[in-house]
C-alpha cells in the first residue's frame, strides 16, 4: 500500500531530526547551546521525578508572572500551551465560525490558515510582498479588507517569513481597525525577541487581543514544546472551557522556562549581538551574487530572507540543492505563500558560527551550477 500523504511528510521531517550533521538552518530554531542554569532547573526536574504529577491546567503560577514581566504586561491572564502553535489552534477552534473571515497577510504562518479553514472561516490573505510598502502590512490595507464578517485579525509580528515590524503608531492604528470591527486581534509575538523595539497590540486594544508566546526560538525550546496565550481574564476563561491540555503542560519544560526568563538579562543581550553578526555575514554573501538580495535588512527575527527572483533560478530548486548537495536545511517561500512562492526562501540565524560560515561559502556555488543547468534551476517538490 502506498503512504498516505501524512506519513511521507513525517519519514522525510524524521530523515532530517536523525541525521547529525545537518546544518538546521530552516525553522528558524535556536541551536546555541543552552544557559546551564535553565539546563539544570530542568535536569533537577527530571532527577526528582516531578514528572509523574500532572501541572496546574494553566500552568505554574511563577511561570504566569514570569512571562507578564517579560512582556511588560499588568493585569492580565496567562494561560501555558503545549506550543505557541496549540494556542494558536485553541483560539481559531474557539472564536471561528462558518461564515466568518479570518484576515492575514501574505507571506504569513499558513498554518493558522488551515486551522481557520477547518472551522469553516474564509481566509483573507493580504500581500505584503511588495517594496513598494516595506514588506508591511498597512492600516489602509487592513481597514480596507475588514468587513462586517471580520472575526479574526491575525498579525504575526515580527513576521516569519520577512521579518519586519511595525512601530507604536501603525501598531495603534490597526488596533483601531480591529476595534471599529469588533474583531478579535491574535498577535503572535514568537520573533519579538529579535526586534529592536516591538510594540504590543495588548497595550492599546485589552479587550479583544490575545498575545501568543513561545519559548521557541530565543529561549531554544522547540522541541520542548511551550508557549502561552495572554489576555484579559474574561478571554483566557473563555478558552479554558474545552481546553486541549486541561492535565497542563510539560513541567521540564515549564521549569526550564521559568529558569530562562530569570536569567534572560544574564545570556541573551550575547544572544542577540550574534544574532545580528550572522544576518550581516548572510546578507553580504547572497548580495554580492548577481539577483540576490537581502530584502529586509535587519531583520527583526531570528531569520533573514533572501530574494533571488531576478537570479533565474526557482528558491525550492535552491533549498534542494542546499539540503542534498550541503546538508544544510533552508526553508523555500513555498512553505508561507502561494501567492510568492517563485521569489525568495529563509535561513534561521540562532545556529553556530560555523553553519552560518559554510552556507556563506556553498550558496554562490549553488546558485551557479543551477544557473550552468537550466533544467535543475526549474521547481523542485520539498516538504
Amino acid at each position: 500500500m502506498a503512504a498516505l500523504r501524512f506519513q511521507e511528510r513525517n519519514r522525510y521531517f524524521e530523515r532530517l531530526f536523525t541525521d547529525p550533521e545537518l546544518l538546521w538552518m530552516g525553522q528558524n530554531t535556536n541551536h546555541l547551546p543552552t544557559p546551564p542554569a535553565v539546563k539544570a532547573a530542568m535536569i533537577r526536574a527530571i532527577e526528582e521525578e516531578e514528572y509523574h504529577k500532572y501541572c496546574p491546567p494553566c500552568g505554574l503560577g511563577e511561570l504566569h508572572g514570569l512571562v507578564l514581566q517579560d512582556l511588560g504586561l499588568d493585569g492580565l491572564a496567562v494561560l501555558v500551551t503545549d506550543g505557541g502553535t496549540e494556542a494558536l489552534y485553541q483560539r481559531s477552534r474557539e472564536l471561528l465560525e462558518p461564515g466568518d473571515e479570518f484576515v492575514t497577510t501574505d507571506p504569513g504562518y499558513l498554518v493558522t490558515n488551515n486551522f481557520a479553514r477547518t472551522r469553516g472561516a474564509t481566509v483573507i490573505g493580504l500581500p505584503v510582498y511588495r517594496p513598494e510598502q516595506a514588506y508591511r502590512l498597512t492600516p489602509e490595507q487592513l481597514a480596507g479588507a475588514v468587513t462586517p464578517r471580520t472575526k479574526v485579525i491575525y498579525l504575526v509580528d515580527p513576521l516569519n517569513p520577512l521579518g519586519i515590524s511595525y512601530d507604536e503608531a501603525t501598531m495603534r492604528a490597526f488596533c483601531e481597525v480591529a476595534r471599529k470591527a469588533g474583531a478579535y486581534l491574535i498577535h503572535d509575538c514568537t520573533y519579538r525577541d529579535f526586534a529592536d523595539a516591538h510594540q504590543l497590540a495588548a497595550r492599546f486594544y485589552p479587550e479583544r487581543t490575545f498575545t501568543i508566546y513561545s519559548f521557541s526560538k530565543s529561549c531554544g525550546f522547540a522541541g520542548l514544546r511551550l508557549g502561552a496565550v495572554v489576555a484579559v481574564p474574561a478571554l483566557v476563561e473563555r478558552l479554558t472551557v474545552a481546553q486541549v491540555n486541561n492535565v497542563g503542560s510539560n513541567v521540564v519544560s515549564q521549569r526550564g522556562a521559568i529558569a530562562a526568563l530569570r536569567t534572560k538579562a544574564e545570556w541573551f543581550p550575547a544572544l542577540f549581538a550574534l544574532e545580528r553578526r550572522h544576518q550581516a555575514m548572510i546578507k553580504e554573501a547572497v548580495e554580492a551574487v548577481p539577483g540576490c538580495v537581502a530584502p529586509v535588512y535587519p531583520s527583526q527575527a531570528n531569520l533573514l530572507a533572501v530574494d533571488v527572483s531576478r537570479a533565474g533560478v526557482h528558491p525550492e530548486a535552491i533549498c534542494t540543492a542546499l539540503l542534498e548537495q550541503h546538508h544544510i536545511l533552508a526553508r523555500h517561500a513555498g512553505y508561507h505563500t502561494e501567492r510568492f512562492a517563485d521569489r525568495f526562501f529563509r535561513v534561521g540565524t540562532t545556529v553556530p558560527t560555523a553553519w552560518v560560515e559554510r552556507f556563506c561559502a556553498v550558496f554562490p556555488k549553488v546558485i551557479e551550477a543551477l544557473i550552468a543547468v537550466p533544467q535543475a534551476a526549474a521547481r523542485a517538490r520539498l516538504f
